[in-house]
């Protein structure tokens, strides 16, 4: 009885430094006004980005050995970053070229360190289909969306640490450990469609401020679409949880700008 009466105080008490951690680290975004629960400084963001890029690099193939390729592609994002609220923001933004011809993906680091797969850019029709793709990842850099996923995950480690500590059933260990991941996973799952729902809103809106047809952003989502060939998604697909129907909800911020 003593046994699991301290378990469930140490639990308690780790569930609660967790969330105070969690709802403590508040700030302003200043380019959206948006109240954010974020772990790092923008400062600290930037650095992060820079010491993972070259890791990240390796893992896809290395930066494509292209000069012409590498600065088309980064023309297209320093006019984004240039010419949209973008520019205004602590962040230094690079682009880069990702050898890997196979994989269809684009990301960003934290800080403003944006990718772009060869397999992806061979695929878009024009620049303007770029500039959504490029638009969509300045979007996620401006959003703050990793330094949120690391505050998120870091209340969810705690919370998940919580649980395992309070589940006393020794019978069932393996339904504990799943309970706890899927309630992890769902928390992940709801703030990733949030984030690329705002980061459609940012393509849409900086393709528009930047001179390109805003439109051209639902022929990228057809595009990515025939990639599947009606099996597994791009890993564009996979790594930007799909909000609904994405084309309905671009075609609503388009119509907003008209």
């Amino acid at each position: 009885m003593r046994t699991t009466k301290a378990k469930l105080i140490i639990a308690a008490i780790i569930a609660v430094v967790a969330i105070i951690s969690y709802y403590s680290k508040t700030q302003v975004n200043p380019i959206t006004g948006e109240k954010q629960r974020v772990s790092l400084t923008p400062q600290q963001e930037i650095v992060l980005g820079l010491r993972s890029a070259p890791e990240m690099m390796n893992q896809m193939g290395g930066e494509l050995r292209d000069p012409k390729i590498n600065a088309y592609v980064d023309a297209v994002g320093k006019k984004i970053v240039m010419e949209t609220e973008a520019g205004r923001s602590e962040y230094k933004f690079d682009f880069h070229v990702l050898a890997d011809s196979r994989t269809v993906n684009a990301f960003a680091l934290p800080g403003g360190q944006i990718f772009i797969t060869l397999g992806l850019l061979q695929m878009l029709e024009n620049e303007d289909q770029l500039a959504g793709i490029l638009g969509h990842e300045v979007g996620h850099v401006i959003g703050r969306h990793s330094a949120e996923q690391m505050a998120k995950q870091e209340l969810t480690q705690g919370l998940v640490s919580a649980a395992d500590i309070a589940m006393t059933d020794p019978g069932s260990p393996n339904a504990a450990s799943m309970m706890t991941r899927y309630v992890a996973n769902m928390i992940g799952m709801k703030y990733g469609r949030e984030d690329e729902l705002e980061t459609e809103k940012f393509a849409v809106k900086y393709m528009h401020e930047t001179g390109y047809s805003s439109e051209q952003m639902i022929e990228v989502m057809h595009i990515l679409d025939r990639a599947s060939g009606g099996q597994a998604p791009p890993e564009f697909l996979s790594t930007h949880p799909n909000p609904g129907n994405r084309i309905e909800h671009i075609k609503e911020e388009i119509n907003k700008l008209k």
